[in-house]
């Protein structure tokens, strides 16, 4: 079994916000690849499903981004997963607007839903770290992650969580660096 998370907060008022794109993700992935319907447990609203012969549970955690560790947790100790089928996607401050990378361990880099995971799982999880752009203000970070992704966001994002989903195979099968590649050719061609 693989786990994979995505991170943002629970409700309409949140959804199209940057700190929701790990949302986005996990909805894209589990339209294109035909996942379960959607249920409650393990604090999160979970979808169930195979991605080329792996065993994937999608994950929505509705702790809020700043509990996220309690959701993850409980998933990850349920299944007795190592780190090693463990996948976060979530957003970044210190990538610009439309990058993507992906990282295994590492800093929370100020993202407190990262942090919450490390205190309950470690840190040799994996990431998907998809940038929002930093305000250029930290006192103006809350808002800007708490804010709808500007109109002119809408064709890079769209593009980036397609080419996600599509590519999502290589990451579950151990290559981040072709999954990675393979987002950024798909995104920059468009």
């Amino acid at each position: 079994m693989k786990l994979l998370a995505g991170l943002g907060n629970p409700g309409a008022k949140y959804s199209n916000n940057r700190h929701n794109v790990g949302f986005m993700v996990i909805n894209e992935i589990a339209s294109a690849w035909g996942f379960s319907a959607w249920r409650k447990r393990f604090q999160a609203e979970t979808s169930e499903g195979r991605i080329d012969g792996h065993k994937v549970l999608l994950m929505k955690p509705t702790t809020y981004m700043n509990e996220s560790g309690r959701a993850v947790g409980e998933a990850a100790r349920f299944y007795d997963l190592p780190l090693d089928d463990v996948f976060v996607i979530h957003d970044e401050l210190d990538l610009p607007s439309g990058k993507m990378r992906t990282k295994t361990g590492g800093g929370h880099a100020g993202n407190n839903g990262i942090r919450s995971i490390k205190a309950h799982l470690g840190d040799d999880f994996h990431r998907v770290r998809i940038g929002v752009g930093h305000p250029g203000d930290k006192s103006k970070v809350a808002s800007h992650v708490l804010k709808d992704f500007a109109k002119s966001d809408q064709q890079w994002l769209s593009a980036m969580i397609a080419a996600i989903a599509d590519e999502i195979p290589l990451l579950l099968s151990g290559e981040p660096a072709s999954f990675q590649n393979k987002v950024h050719l798909a995104t920059t061609s468009k």
